[in-house]
């Protein structure tokens, strides 16, 4: 089988995917793995990564696609980026893993120092976490140390992640429906971007409420934008309402939208921030940024009371500290920033030839395309792949197709998945 030796590749499609490798991989891990996981076909066939390098990817039937996910936005700064190679690598042969909720290590102290160097807040602490969803949970339970209660206004629509905790501020009603018997009764919704008068009047009703949590651009449901000012609103009825407020940075974190994190264009200092995914570079690992007066809550004579076993893990540590040198020395936001300019100029143009865009939006390197249906997002999402690209629908209906690209994407790739994109919605 080829191999990817670079990651500025254009697509190659040798079988139609899902090819006899995949489909035959994937039939054997239904065989084993539990139902549920991951999303599979009316047949139970998916598509298998053999290999991922920069923006290309290579699935097990040897076809060669361009990204136009970043894994979820976990690969920001490209697949296996060369010095974030090198860094997890180097530090594979030293210290492979320790006692994370015990004991310390020199990456660790390091990567906490380098973030709270970067960090949009006043004299920010790190608080690790394993996961997305599991920094939205120590920024929840953050919030009920320091407020004593338990309230939370979420906003709709959002995600913040399917643990416990996180799942009840994501509003989907798919992941929530079964699991609602275990939600804390005090966690309401307004829609993102409503009136700040009916967020003040609404916490006006709810006295529990401790703290609001928001993504500054809605991520998964559809890629939405605050209306100007909004986010600083916000954070100043909070203020008036003594409630803390969670941003959650975790999709749109370092460099996405064309800054380090979108609350630095804001001009908001929340009081909590999460983040991870592109952080990693690949592999996972998760914070929450905030003040010392905040996390102090956590101070316990005893045990930890959230930790885990592989929290701040020291090859994470690694990929993360390569990362964060990675985006400064490439100048990644700024470069997103750019190509965004790019993509906005294209999809300005489709939304007037093509009757089934219905919207589109974004900025930096995080874009929506939003189509009249959910079946013809999904028709053209099939077609695309055919053609080497991979796409994600996104957004409550479905109806969203989500141009997320790694920061790292060549500008001829770019045109190039572009284009396909004007193709298939062309009809040719």
């Amino acid at each position: 089988m080829a191999h990817l030796t670079r990651g500025d590749l254009l697509p190659r499609i040798v079988h139609p995917p899902p090819g006899p490798a995949s489909r035959r991989l994937s039939r054997l891990s239904a065989r084993f793995e539990a139902p549920g996981i991951n999303a599979l076909d009316a047949d139970g066939i998916t598509l298998v990564w053999e290999e991922a390098r920069g923006a290309n990817v290579l699935d097990s039937d040897g076809n060669r696609y361009i990204d136009l996910t970043s894994g979820f936005g976990a690969a920001a700064v490209g697949h296996r980026h060369p010095r974030v190679v090198a860094a997890v690598r180097h530090q594979a042969g030293r210290l492979l893993h320790g006692l994370a909720d015990v004991h310390s290590h020199p990456l660790r102290v390091r990567l906490a120092r380098e973030l709270a160097r970067r960090a949009p807040l006043d004299r920010p602490q790190i608080y690790f976490a394993v996961s997305g969803a599991d920094a939205v949970e120590v920024a929840l339970k953050t919030a009920l140390l320091v407020t004593g209660r338990g309230g939370v206004l979420a906003f709709e629509p959002a995600y913040h992640g399917l643990t416990l905790g996180a799942l009840q501020v994501t509003s989907r009603a798919e992941f929530r429906h079964p699991f609602a018997a275990h939600f804390h009764p005090g966690v309401f919704r307004l829609p993102f971007g409503c009136p700040l008068a009916e967020i003040d009047a609404a916490l006006d009703l709810q006295p529990g409420v401790g703290c609001a949590i928001v993504e500054p651009v809605v991520g998964r449901e559809g890629v939405l934008l605050p209306p100007k000012g909004w986010l600083q609103n916000l954070l100043a009825c909070c203020r008036r309402q003594r409630v803390l407020l969670i941003v959650d940075e975790i999709f749109t974190g370092f460099g996405r939208t064309g800054r380090w994190f979108v609350v630095d264009e804001e001009g908001v200092i929340p009081d909590l921030l999460c983040c991870g995914k592109a952080l990693g570079g690949g592999l996972p690992i998760a914070a929450v940024i905030g003040s010392p007066e905040l996390m102090s809550a956590w101070q316990s004579p005893g045990e930890a009371l959230h930790t885990g076993t592989f929290v701040a893990h020291p090859l994470a540590c690694a990929a993360a500290l390569a990362v964060l040198d990675v985006l400064a020395d490439e100048r990644l936001p700024q470069r997103a920033a750019r190509l965004g300019r790019r993509v906005e100029r294209r999809l300005a143009g489709w939304a007037k030839r093509f009757v089934e865009v219905i919207d589109f939006r974004g900025r930096g390197l995080l874009w929506a395309l939003e189509l009249a249906s959910p079946d013809l997002a999904h028709q053209i999402t099939a077609r695309i792949l055919r053609r080497g690209i991979l796409l994600l629908v996104g957004g409550p209906a479905g109806c969203v197709l989500e141009i997320v690209p790694p920061l790292v994407i060549t500008e001829r790739q770019l045109d190039f998945s572009l284009d396909a994109i004007e193709s298939v919605l062309a009809g040719s």
